[in-house]
């Protein structure tokens, strides 16, 4: 088994329900995501997959995240964009990807996506 980690982040605003207080107060954080896939088997070039792929898609992921409030984007009308909700998010749309990138005897898959919302306190999804 292979596994990668991305590292990337995104700053943004939400307001969160019946969690406390201070969190149903507009607020914002600067994210940082740490992203995970895995495979295993390597390609012909001798990696899972490439480092700059995963990166691309992440990145187009986190565009539509950052400087937004949260709130009003579409993939969290149904949900508080919590961080747990974040990581969902970031993990649903890359696995749609992923699947593109990867062939039926290797499959490529997102291990998990931890989202953190300050240095000390992160939300992890593992699928």
């Amino acid at each position: 088994m292979f596994e990668l980690k991305i590292k990337t982040h995104f700053a943004a605003a939400h307001k969160l329900k019946m969690v406390g207080e201070k969190c149903e107060n507009l607020h914002g954080h600067n994210w940082n995501i740490e992203v995970y896939v895995s495979g295993e088997k390597l390609n012909s070039a001798g990696v899972l997959v490439d480092f700059g792929d995963i990166k691309k898609v992440v990145k187009e992921i986190i565009f539509e995240l950052d400087h937004k409030y949260l709130n009003e984007i579409a993939a969290f009308a149904a949900v508080q964009p919590s961080s747990e909700q974040i990581a969902i998010h970031i993990a649903e749309k890359l696995k749609k990807y992923l699947d593109e990138m990867s062939s039926e005897d290797s499959p490529i898959r997102v291990s998990r996506v931890s989202a953190w919302e300050s240095e000390d306190a992160c939300a992890t999804f593992i699928p």
